[in-house]
């Protein structure tokens, strides 16, 4: 049996405790400055001691299998041993540390405490320093009698690693991954199309050995290639239960940042625990896509002096990742700010995006700006959808629609519900507006809406009916709503009195649960001076000096409310 030591439970200084498993794959998220990266360095050195100080962990329990005989074996099948200069107990030296027989099986009968200098043979945190040097030639070993050191011995041993590990460096830059076994006292990784032998030649032949020198060295590669490359060697052949890799994204594009975490995930052995720190949604959805069924996604944000956290376990992950849209959007990029806004339309949050720099630039420059993410998602009726698992990695969350999302109970109360509210207690307040505007009929002559429909159907010659004359005929029958006309108005519309008091009572509840209901009807209505809809009047009302004009000042309000 292979010993084996994992990381059991953590404590944070904000009073969360994590139970972990030792194949669990871990994600931690947050804002910038939130303690991501602290918290791998918290967990290292609290492998080795216990009491090591932390200011984001204040505990951590490592449990561990193996007898101290199986410990020893299998330390010798990984470490240089030195048995001359320590007859009675050899020495073992590997990954930067060095110990006795004697200290090693002490350091693991300690249960109670850390594993002291044999904490570097189970735990690893590969910084981005970290990845990039393992890429440089390695001093040539004894493969037959002496234990791989490095992870390119590994690779010189076992042409199937290597085979896998080009595999995947080549999914990411077109090129193959080579070791050159001829290359004297180092072994160097090469870059680019493999040479093929040629008949009578292996690869110890002068012919192909000539061939592969010619190709680059890894080592003289850009920093992108050199840290996946980096990344893959340790976690492929690495033989450590704990792997903590702080942002893995480093010097890497989006899609390859994607598909490292997809790897990470995919090829984890099952006995390795994996923690990932990363501001990036790239490796979180490569994650994501690679083992959604054990990921536990962790969001760490500082509150003061302490560091809160919240989980989403492996079976909400996966539930959660079943959602197309959560799949194809940008959406899960919200963990890593410390405030999300979410609206119905792209231009809804072109919008609302421009106005909160507009003042930021001009009447709030003094001030910090927040760390505010706008998104949309496609229409009212998937608010809910995004809503729901924001809140649940505990990111503050503001969701903006239009006025007549106030005409159905669907998808209000879903949203409501989303956002943490009861709806049973908001929903009489809710029918009373509703009937209210109902009751109001629109003063529209039946003589001018047949007009205009005769006008729209006279234009119709094609044998289809046309997409766009029934759009416009819609248009024409909305003006027989009063929803429609409450739409172009807003709380104006509704009538004085008991309707009033209902609608304001339902709108400090609702934006008390982050959802804001646009007070002037739509987004359009913020300017209406402005002619147009969409992203027509998006385009022409940002040409507007959004600070200081005039009729803009209900929208600078509106964003000020969303912001605090």
């Amino acid at each position: 049996m292979i010993p084996q030591a994992w990381v059991s439970e953590i404590g944070f200084s904000g009073g969360t405790t994590l139970r972990l498993g030792p194949g669990d794959v871990v994600v931690i998220v947050g804002p910038n400055n939130a303690g991501k990266s602290a918290t791998l360095r918290a967990i290292r050195d609290k492998v080795s001691h216990p009491g090591a100080e932390s200011p984001v962990l204040t505990s951590l329990k490592l449990t561990r299998s193996g007898s101290d005989g199986e410990l020893v074996a299998w330390i010798e099948t990984v470490a240089h041993c030195n048995r001359r200069s320590h007859p009675g107990s050899p020495h073992y030296s590997a990954h930067g540390a060095s110990l006795t027989m004697d200290q090693a099986r002490h350091y693991w009968s300690l249960q109670a405490g850390g594993l002291q200098q044999l904490a570097r043979f189970f735990c690893l945190l590969l910084t981005a320093d970290e990845r990039l040097t393992v890429s440089n030639p390695v001093q040539a070993i004894d493969l037959l009698n002496a234990p791989p050191l490095h992870p390119i011995h590994v690779l010189q041993r076992d042409d199937r690693v290597e085979t896998k590990l080009s595999e995947q460096f080549r999914k990411a830059f077109g090129e193959d991954l080579i070791v050159n076994r001829n290359a004297g006292s180092s072994v160097p990784l090469h870059v680019g199309p493999r040479p093929q032998l040629m008949p009578g030649e292996d690869r110890v032949s002068y012919g192909y050995a000539e061939r592969l020198t010619r190709l680059p060295t890894l080592e003289t590669q850009g920093d992108g290639m050199r840290s996946f490359a980096g990344v893959l060697l340790h976690t492929s052949v690495g033989s450590q239960n704990v792997m903590l890799i702080d942002e893995p994204e480093a010097f890497l594009h989006p899609p390859q940042a994607r598909l490292l975490g997809q790897m990470l995930a995919a090829d984890k052995p099952p006995h390795r625990q994996l923690f990932v720190a990363t501001h990036s949604g790239d490796v979180l959805r490569g994650i994501l896509d690679g083992n959604p069924g054990n990921v536990r996604v962790v969001r760490v944000r500082r509150d003061g002096s302490v560091n809160a956290v919240k989980e989403l376990d492996p079976v909400q992950v996966k539930e959660l990742w079943t959602d197309p849209l959560l799949r194809s959007s940008n959406i899960l990029d919200g963990v890593f700010h410390e405030r999300v806004i979410v609206s119905e339309s792209d231009g809804d949050t072109r919008f609302f995006t421009a106005v909160m720099d507009a003042l930021y630039e001009g009447p709030l420059s003094g001030q910090r700006k927040p760390d505010v993410m706008f998104t949309h998602c496609g229409g009212k009726t998937r608010l809910p959808l995004v809503v729901r698992p924001l809140r649940a990695l505990d990111v503050p969350v503001r969701a903006v629609t239009d006025f007549d999302i106030l005409n159905n109970e669907h998808p209000l109360d879903k949203l409501v519900e989303a956002a943490g509210g009861d709806w049973t207690g908001l929903r009489s307040r809710w029918n009373s507006v509703k009937k209210a505007v109902d009751a109001i009929k629109p003063q529209l002559a039946s003589s001018d809406v047949k007009r205009d429909l005769d006008a729209i159907l006279a234009e119709v010659t094609a044998p289809v009916f046309p997409k766009e004359a029934k759009k416009r005929i819609e248009e024409v029958l909305k003006q027989t709503s009063s929803w429609a006309l409450a739409k172009k108005s807003g709380k104006a519309f509704i009538p004085s009195g008991t309707p009033t008091q209902e609608y304001e009572h339902l709108e400090r509840e609702m934006r008390r649960l982050g959802l804001f209901v646009v007070e002037v009807g739509e987004l359009e209505r913020f300017y209406p001076a402005i002619g147009g809809h969409g992203p027509a009047w998006v385009n022409e009302v940002l040409t507007k000096d959004l600070a200081v004009d005039p009729g803009l000042h209900t929208a600078r309000e509106f964003v000020k409310a969303l912001l605090t």
